[in-house]
């Protein structure tokens, strides 16, 4: 019976239409803090629903949410966002959690853009360009590619399939925080991120921060009476870089394939407000790996630390310390648990699904797996792309991957939830 369940689903799986649902997806420009965002999980509720799921599309709270201690940060304004989870069959705790987000960074400079549509969809040779292709609805269109064949095999599921579409995982995971808060839970789940052929059952974290450095303004013909915040930076940034040295010289084994497994990077750097003024302030803020298994706070704590032994080196920032903050998300890592059968599960889907065997590795960017697994769900990545392309202007996706995650999917919900 297991035999003819999984030949019945993989021979329903219906390559034209999960394509064309990739080109209508991607086709919803659903930037971050954007309606569109709302939109494209508008267009999700609704195909679970044709399909014939339990639907479960709510309005966020947002002031409830934000204000939750726990509450995971958000990098762009939000007046409206939305959940959406469908779940399949079956009675009780999902036996399965397909994830996948909605929402996309923003283009950037249009001119760019090969045809100057980063959603146009555009596909050529087995190629979807676009933004959105790679990060992640490529992804959500294998997911509801299996979920679609599941229902037309006619296959009875003994433990519920969940669908989970969130919004905000790009700028703090906003939308997964949410709907774990609602109740939403599963004995595992499938994160349907870009991972080029790869399971990745861990992930390092990041954290955004922000310094800003005090320096003494005067004219630039008398600099010697001021004090360049520029200059005062560079000892600051000197000293990161020596941590961020420290920090990579033992990587976790998930990650020691990395040339840089916990980077930490200067993002902005902005200063002065007048050609011929020694600046008085300089705000740089950027991007800083949370190792594999790391608190949070044991990760702020090395930085401040060593932006404190910096500012204790140099006269002038002895008696005007770099001011360290926090905004935007909170990415922890996250990681399966070891031994948990989900991997070795995830693993075999792939390769009866007609793939070679997968490598299993970490990622060095943080994701929803690690708000999953702080919940006691057990969490992997396996999704078609290569994260490389991700925000990027040449992002796209090989449809063949898409079509092969969606025969994985399909076979791991049914020996999961079957």
């Amino acid at each position: 019976m297991s035999a003819d369940m999984e030949r019945a689903v993989l021979a329903a799986i219906d390559d034209s239409a999960i394509v064309e649902e990739l080109r209508e997806l991607v086709r919803i420009p659903s930037v971050d803090g954007t309606a569109e965002e709302n939109v494209a999980q508008e267009w999700v509720a609704g195909r679970l629903r044709r399909l014939g799921l339990a639907v479960d599309h709510w309005q966020l709270d947002l002031a409830d949410v934000t204000a939750d201690p726990a509450f995971p940060g958000m990098e762009v304004p939000r007046t409206e966002a939305w959940g959406c989870v469908g779940t399949l069959g079956g009675d009780g705790t999902p036996g399965l959690v397909l994830n996948g987000h909605v929402d996309v960074v923003p283009p950037g400079d249009l001119g760019l853009w090969p045809d100057g549509d980063p959603f146009s969809a555009r596909v050529s040779d087995g190629i979807m360009w676009g933004r959105g292709t790679c990060d992640m609805k490529a992804g959500i269109a294998a997911i509801l590619g299996a979920t679609a064949a599941i229902v037309a095999a006619g296959i009875e599921l003994r433990r519920p399939l969940a669908v989970h579409t969130v919004v905000g995982e790009e700028d703090g995971g906003l939308g997964t925080f949410a709907t774990l808060r609602r109740g939403h839970t599963g004995a595992a789940c499938l994160i349907a991120e870009p991972t080029a052929g790869t399971v990745i059952p861990a992930n390092s974290g990041s954290l955004t921060f922000r310094l800003e450095i005090a320096g003494l303004a005067t004219h630039g013909s008398t600099r010697t009476r001021g004090v360049s915040a520029i200059e005062k930076f560079e000892p600051v940034h000197a000293a990161l870089r020596e941590l961020e040295a420290e920090r990579n010289r033992a990587p976790h084994p998930l990650l020691d394939h990395l040339d840089l497994a916990n980077p930490l990077s200067i993002g902005t750097i902005r200063s002065g407000d007048w050609a011929s003024t020694v600046p008085d302030l300089l705000i740089a803020e950027g991007r800083y790996g949370v190792q594999l298994g790391e608190p949070v706070e044991d990760a702020r704590a090395a930085f401040e630390q060593t932006v404190a032994a910096a500012c204790e080196k140099d006269d002038w920032l002895r008696d005007h310390p770099v001011k360290v903050t926090w905004p935007g998300g909170v990415f922890a890592s996250g990681l399966l648990p070891e031994g948990d059968p989900l991997l070795d599960d995830t693993l075999r889907a792939v390769v009866d699904a007609g793939g070679p065997a997968p490598e299993v590795r970490g990622g060095p960017y943080g994701s929803d797996l690690r708000q999953y697994a702080a919940a006691g769900v057990p969490t992997l990545q396996y999704g078609p792309g290569d994260v490389r392309y991700a925000h990027a202007t040449d992002e796209h996706v090989a449809l063949a991957e898409v079509l092969h995650c969606a025969r994985v999917y399909a076979l791991l919900a049914v020996r999961r939830c079957a």
